[in-house]
């Protein structure tokens, strides 16, 4: 399977309540830190679901790139299956 990345725009991307309850504060600013040196090294998962992205994989690295004002995130399109 080849993953295309892609720039979505942040507020496109729906984080799923259960997702969300496992934010760690901490984590995202060490992450926006890093993401301020380096730029993001690991773009987000995400699944198509009608005019919006449901996040699969990487909740830290979209907080961190609100954290630091992004309008925009680079991810992957998946299939993945809903539960």
């Amino acid at each position: 399977m080849v993953l295309k990345k892609q720039i979505l725009a942040i507020q496109d991307v729906y984080v799923p309540v259960k997702r969300r309850q496992t934010l760690d504060p901490q984590k995202v600013e060490t992450l926006a830190e890093s993401m301020m040196e380096k730029g993001q090294e690991t773009p987000i998962l995400v699944r198509p679901d009608g005019q919006r992205f449901v996040l699969v994989e990487g909740l830290h690295r979209l907080e961190a790139c609100k954290a630091l004002g992004e309008t925009t995130v680079p991810a992957y399109l998946v299939q993945a299956r809903r539960h």
